[in-house]
């Protein structure tokens, strides 16, 4: 039952963002391909990485990794800031435009937060949080999250 309820709720936080995105192919922007979406999901939650550590973490080639990034910039999607201490590396950021276009995720995340905090107790609340940072930090180990703040 357990497997059942979590896929739910990963279940439902999708649909409701894939519900959101159509409903902008209708009005206007759709500027962003189904691999440049998940390209630019990896790299927000990878909080901006290298060229190389994106490519690394998706399996593909350097010179791959730097076409969809072009296409990305291109786009007004991404950019690459120079880091402070090694002039030679740059990170990369999502911009506005892509912040604008995660939020529609991410306001649905928010809202679902606040039904939670109204239905449970505070100590369910935090019982559920532990939770999750226990099953993020030490029963997924496959996929290391570092969130590297601007130098």
């Amino acid at each position: 039952m357990l497997e059942v309820a979590f896929t739910q709720v990963y279940s439902k936080f999708k649909l409701h963002f894939y519900q959101k995105v159509f409903g902008r192919f209708q009005s206007r922007e759709a500027s962003m391909t189904t691999v440049e979406t998940f390209c630019m999901e990896i790299i927000h939650a990878l909080g901006q990485p290298t060229v190389n550590e994106f490519a690394s973490f998706v399996q593909i080639s350097p010179p791959n990794a730097a076409y969809k990034v072009n296409n990305l910039i291109h786009k007004g999607y991404l950019k690459k800031v120079r880091s402070n201490t090694d002039r030679r590396e740059f990170y990369l950021v999502p911009t506005e435009k892509y912040e604008d276009y995660y939020n529609i995720s991410y306001r649905y995340l928010t809202t679902v937060m606040g039904r939670i905090r109204a239905r449970f107790s505070p100590q369910e609340v935090g019982k559920l949080e532990n939770m999750l940072q226990v099953v993020a930090d030490e029963l997924m180990p496959e996929i290391r999250l570092r969130q590297r703040q601007q130098e």
